[in-house]
């Protein structure tokens, strides 16, 4: 008999709905492996088991009386820890919030709690979401589950090792240099960034206000079009949030994929590729291309540009944000977030007005350039092999920050240009580690990317295998 705990979201959403199995059931096996496994791994912030079993008997009630929530009925789940939820106290992986509960509760939280998700807690993630390898001093590092050595990626890392592990079904994180994207790669589960404006961040933690966006981490594609059919859309509590209809992401996964033109780049991001990770990313494209797609070579302009562009936009908007606390609170930071956070101050204002303002003609000329000769872009999300926690640590200094531009190489230049953008594993390399593809769309494509990823995961089994003994 299959565990519980390894269903995927949808499969074990239909499980619920015929009650072949009860909310209860599921929740209570989710915090049974949570206290197998979160000693190793730390990647809790909170525990809300008794909330969590009082949601899953009402939601149980409900169905026997033939009400159904939503969508996400009875679905465990867990986000990270900078989503609001009013009278909750949401860290942000900081000193500096731990004693603020939160006055209002985040639109994307309040959209799953409508849909009959049951929430368990709140996940670590990198202080203030500053940084993509999982490091947290005041929290305590999260850990990799397939390897406790190792970085999980951040800064939704509690995110993807709790997805991963099999102690929740999917999460919420942020992604504003690849922090979905790269927790979701490196713990072996799909991550989604969408489009820039496509999810609302009312009630969540601001990083970055110009590139900020919220995500997706699940264990297949068809888990992550589940999640977005609940949580897309407008919000007029958000002013940057789009006001354009959203399409039935679920709804379009089973259409095939021939004919669909998956672009290969010709520079920049094979770079530093090399070894197990370029076999599976070459495989990955073998796969589809049984599958009917069409695979073109792709030349992508500007790219080495995009990179310090996002920098130049990304860590102003973070001093401006940080600035206050860092003069009046900067021994509440930990060493390696306050550098990060004052990085800002040293970035002249008509640098940042230049790259800021420069965004919508790059984004016109890549989409007109690259999304002519492609539907789809096909690139590594991580080229190197994962590193571990101690060689990333801010006591490396020049080591860090050198892993650091690697680690957001692939993941950075899309968060700049807004494009949707998401990781999908892809096998394991020598030392037994994920790794991942990531696919990249024009804007609002989100329903073709997860169509994409949807026929590859139909195809290959990578996403089914999961670090049961942590």
């Amino acid at each position: 008999m299959t565990d519980l705990t390894d269903l995927s979201l949808v499969d074990l959403s239909n499980q619920l709905v015929k009650r072949e199995v009860s909310a209860r059931e599921v929740v209570e096996a989710c915090f049974e492996r949570i206290r197998v496994c979160e000693p190793r791994l730390n990647c809790f912030v909170r525990l809300d088991e008794e909330e969590a079993l009082a949601a899953a008997d009402g939601v149980d009630d409900a169905l026997a009386k033939g009400q159904l929530r939503g969508l996400l009925h009875g679905v465990p789940m867990a986000h990270k820890d900078m989503f609001y939820r009013r009278g909750k106290v949401s860290t942000c992986g900081s000193r500096i919030f731990k004693d603020s509960p939160a006055t209002s509760t985040s639109t994307l939280l309040k959209r799953l709690d409508a849909a009959g998700s049951i929430d368990l807690g709140t996940l670590n993630m990198t202080e203030f979401a500053f940084g993509p390898t999982g490091h947290n001093a005041v929290l305590g590092d999260c850990h990799n589950p397939w390897d406790l050595e190792c970085i999980p990626g951040g800064s939704s890392s509690g995110s993807g090792t709790a997805v991963a592990a099999r102690l929740v079904f999917g999460s919420l994180g942020s992604d504003s240099g690849g922090s979905v994207r790269l927790p979701a790669a490196i713990c072996g589960v799909v991550g989604l960034k969408p489009t820039l404006g496509l999810l609302s961040l009312y009630g969540a933690m601001g990083l970055s206000y110009s590139i900020d966006t919220a995500g997706v981490l699940a264990r297949t594609a068809r888990d992550c079009a589940r999640v977005m059919n609940v949580i897309a859309g407008h919000d007029p509590n958000d002013i940057r949030c789009t006001t354009r209809s959203v399409p039935d992401y679920e709804g379009s996964l089973d259409r095939d994929i021939r004919s669909v033109r998956i672009g290969v780049p010709t520079s920049y991001f094979y770079d530093h590729c090399g070894g197990a990770i370029r076999e599976r990313l070459e495989q990955s494209l073998q796969v589809f291309e049984t599958l009917g797609a069409e695979i073109v070579d792709v030349r992508i302009p500007e790219t080495g540009q995009l990179m310090e562009l996002s920098r130049a936009v990304l860590y102003p908007e973070c001093t401006a944000l940080h600035a206050a606390d860092l003069r009046e609170r900067m021994n509440d930071y930990s060493p390696q977030i306050r550098v990060r956070a004052a990085t800002g101050f040293g970035i002249p204002a008509p640098v940042y007005l230049s790259a800021l303002h420069a965004r919508p003609g790059i984004l016109k000329r890549f989409v007109d350039s690259v999304f002519d000769a492609c539907d789809v872009l096909h690139t590594p999300l991580l080229s190197i092999s994962v590193p571990k926690l101690s060689d990333t640590d801010v006591g490396i200094e020049q080591c860090m920050w050198e892993t650091i531009g690697l680690l957001c190489h692939s993941t950075a230049p899309f968060n700049y240009l807004g494009l949707p953008a998401m990781s999908v594993p892809a096998g394991f390399d020598e030392s037994g580690l994920p790794v991942s593809l990531q696919l990249v769309g024009r804007p609002f494509s989100e329903a073709g990317l997860l169509r994409v990823a949807a026929a590859y995961q139909n195809e290959t089994r990578w996403h089914l295998q999961s670090p049961k003994d942590i």
